[in-house]
């Protein structure tokens, strides 16, 4: 597996990075180890979770793998923000909630340090200074090296990396965005930022959950069982009618057929085309099974042709809205 640096940073990453969402939640910690070995083996590298994910015991699980690896062979990622308990600063990036939070992150990893530390999500109710500076405070002092943001807005990226420039602090290294064939809003203003100031770029859910994975095919009419996608159904966070459209055959029919000209799965092309997008340095796979992250880390070592990009470009266009369609048609280079 190739390494790519991490935006403008100094640290290298594994193309692919494993996310551990569904550690301790759909996965036992049996079958989390053996992803993880299997990741490792394939020369992955980097590695995500969160202090929510399974209420921590997504980092318990990485933490304890941990344990009989060289710590420093890989790049450790958590986040903050998400309601860890009843109180009121148990949640959110204010200074008090981001220090208890980084420190029981900590001990649940089993680390001293984590190497890129993310906010979660956007907080609109503490003062950004706030939450920049603190964030300087854990660089400078060697409890993290590195940090970045998840499901940010433009302008707030943005509003982030020129407060960080004004007063010296550490700056985000990179954007944990939603994108994929299917989502491709982020091109629209958080890419630009991001190839603008440097940033990398590690989308969560390049498969939409199974929608790209192959598993569902124009004239599908209902999520299969036991499926994220009939999760997502159910719960009502991601309604099957929110996809099932024909863009999204379009784009399906488009995937298969390029997957039968390479010989790869639909998920391998659908992670292709993205490891070849502008500036992305390393999707993050959700893999729920062993045969699900070897299927996945088969997206390594060969590439799409520039004819297949464009046609799976084309196929998962969306039109932008104003101002962007409009400003297309003012471009100057």
């Amino acid at each position: 597996m190739e390494h790519r640096f991490l935006g403008r940073s100094g640290l290298q990453v594994s193309e692919l990075c494993l996310g551990t969402m569904m550690f301790g939640v759909e996965t036992d910690e049996q079958t989390s180890h053996h992803i993880m070995d299997a990741y490792a083996e394939a020369g992955g590298t980097f590695l995500d979770t969160a202090d929510v994910y399974a209420q921590g015991g997504s980092e318990e699980i990485l933490g304890r793998w941990l344990k009989n690896k060289n710590r420093d062979d890989f790049v450790i990622a958590t986040k903050a923000f998400g309601k860890t308990g009843p109180g009121p600063n148990d949640g959110g990036v204010s200074r008090k909630h981001i220090l208890d939070a980084v420190h029981a992150s900590l001990r649940r990893l089993g680390t001293d340090h984590i190497d890129l530390y993310q906010v979660h999500v956007w907080d609109d109710a503490t003062p950004l200074e706030e939450t920049l500076s603190t964030l300087d405070t854990l660089v400078r002092n060697g409890t993290v090296r590195y940090v970045g943001a998840s499901n940010f807005c433009g302008w707030q990226l943005q509003k982030a990396l020129d407060l960080s420039a004004m007063h010296g602090w550490e700056p985000f290294v990179c954007l944990q965005p939603l994108y994929n064939l299917l989502d491709r809003e982020a091109e629209w203003e958080l890419l630009p930022v991001c190839r603008s100031e440097g940033l990398g770029v590690i989308p969560w859910s390049p498969l939409r959950a199974g929608w790209l994975s192959g598993k569902y095919r124009r004239g599908t009419t209902a999520p299969s069982e036991g499926s994220r996608v009939k999760q997502g159904e159910d719960s009502g966070t991601i309604p099957w009618s929110k996809y099932a459209t024909e863009r999204t055959w379009r784009v399906v029919d488009e995937v298969a057929a390029i997957a039968a000209e390479t010989g790869r799965t639909a998920a391998q092309v659908s992670l292709r085309w993205l490891m070849q997008r502008t500036p992305v340095t390393a999707p993050i796979i959700g893999a729920r099974t062993v045969d699900h992250v070897k299927d996945n880390l088969a997206a390594v070592e060969w590439s799409l042709t520039a004819e297949q990009v464009d046609r799976l470009t084309a196929a998962s266009d969306i039109e932008p809205p104003y101002p962007y369609k409009l400003q297309s048609r003012f471009v100057r280079r």
